[in-house]
């Protein structure tokens, strides 16, 4: 008798490609996404070969959440 366990679904993080080649290694793959650090929450370009940032710029202060207030 198998038992179905019922997860919640994996959240998927959508990674925009970019055009463009990887100083580094030379790879074509870069892609845009967010991620958080201590300082925050920041819109990055990485290679996604050799995980080379090419751009960290500041994003919204609660990331992919958005306030009501920060709409005004």
């Amino acid at each position: 008798m198998s038992e179905e366990h019922n997860s919640p679904p994996t959240p998927v993080l959508e990674r925009t490609p970019v055009d463009g080649h990887c100083p580094r290694c030379g790879a074509e793959e870069l892609r845009r996404y967010p991620v958080v650090s201590e300082g925050g929450w920041f819109q990055v370009v990485k290679c996604q070969q050799c995980l080379l940032s090419l751009d960290r710029s500041p994003w919204s202060r609660l990331g992919p959440i958005q306030l009501l207030t920060d709409l005004l």
